[in-house]
């Protein structure tokens, strides 16, 4: 009975351990991105953003969700991978007036994706 009692606490330990870890991992590689496109918002509300800039962070991006994919489902991982893509086009062409709302939910996700991942009662049960 102690045996048993004491493997429940460890598994217990260990699974409350993973959980905040996910959660300050995952925080921290969104926050970074965080930066990356607050700053390419800026430069594009300017209208000093170039394709590179652009461009720069998508590769930021695709180095991050390498790491990511172990931590969250592929389907935020796309949704990110999508509107990422239509951004770059859209400040490489110029098009600024477009981009921005497509980096506003961009920013937005980066916001609302990690919380999901915080070991709280609502993503619990």
């Amino acid at each position: 009975m102690v045996k048993t009692l004491t493997a429940i606490l460890v598994a217990t330990a260990l699974l409350f351990g993973l959980g905040i870890f996910e959660w300050f991992y995952v925080d921290r590689e969104f926050s970074s991105f965080r930066e990356e496109l607050e700053t390419l918002y800026d430069k594009a509300e300017r209208e000093e953003a170039s394709g590179e800039d652009a461009k720069a962070v998508q590769t930021a991006w695709e180095s991050k969700k390498s790491r990511l994919h172990t931590w969250i489902p592929h389907n935020d991982i796309s949704r990110i991978d999508d509107y990422m893509s239509e951004t770059v086009r859209l400040v490489a062409e110029k098009n600024y007036e477009l981009a921005l709302p497509k980096l506003e939910i961009l920013l937005h996700l980066t916001e609302c994706l990690p919380a999901t991942y915080r070991p709280a009662i609502e993503n619990i049960f």
